[in-house]
């Protein structure tokens, strides 16, 4: 029988922490969070390797070095309110409930959300909404929020969904150039938003977050 509290512990020892993430939330977190739970049952023994987890159709659990960085540099507080975009089957919104004060998780495969919703709810996490419906609407109604991450790849991001996003709050995005990648953390003002580049990363890019394409009369 697999020992996967002997993986959790290995991954983070082996991609969390020597990736500098050392908050003790995100540490904490993904040791409790039953990470092989959260991926189709062909997966699980893969659940702990350090690479994206295909979920199927594009669509990926962010490998644990990409996912921990990312809500390293977020710097998410327990008071605050998150938009996870993508959620999958919830491992993303598993991890960040344990951090936020709640977590409002967009995922557009019906099945996926509502997996998603029985596997947060059998591990006692209460303070999770799984919103079923399209990745780059968000969730205007529960919002706005303090601080928002997709888990994909993505070329742009819809204005619709940055208006979601509160002033002086933080979006964390991958953005993908073909093949390469970079983590950008983008901080909300009057102005508009602020990028700055963070570390470097890959996965599929996301339906709805294509970049438009440019027609020349």
């Amino acid at each position: 029988m697999t020992d996967f509290t002997a993986r959790r512990t290995m991954m983070v020892d082996t991609q969390v922490r020597p990736s500098d993430v050392t908050k003790f939330p995100i540490i904490d977190a993904m040791l409790k969070v039953a990470r092989e739970d959260y991926v189709p049952a062909a997966r699980r023994e893969a659940a702990y390797l350090g690479e994206n987890i295909s979920l199927g159709e594009g669509r990926v659990v962010l490998e644990p070095r990409t996912l921990a960085k990312m809500l390293d540099e977020l710097g998410i507080e327990n008071d605050e309110l998150v938009l996870d975009i993508g959620c999958g089957y919830g491992y993303s919104s598993a991890v960040i409930a344990h951090m936020a004060e709640a977590v409002v998780a967009v995922e557009s495969d019906e099945q996926m959300a509502k997996e998603a919703q029985e596997t947060l709810i059998n591990a006692d996490i209460d303070n999770v909404i799984v919103h079923p419906g399209a990745l780059a609407e968000g969730a205007q109604q529960h919002g706005p929020y303090d601080v928002m991450i997709v888990q994909g790849g993505v070329a742009e991001v819809p204005e619709a969904l940055l208006a979601q996003l509160k002033n002086g709050g933080r979006i964390g995005c991958l953005f993908m150039d073909g093949p390469l990648g970079e983590v950008r953390l983008g901080y909300k003002s009057d102005h508009g938003i602020s990028w700055r580049k963070s570390f470097n990363a890959a996965a599929p890019l996301l339906n709805g977050f294509t970049r438009a394409k440019e027609f020349q009369l």
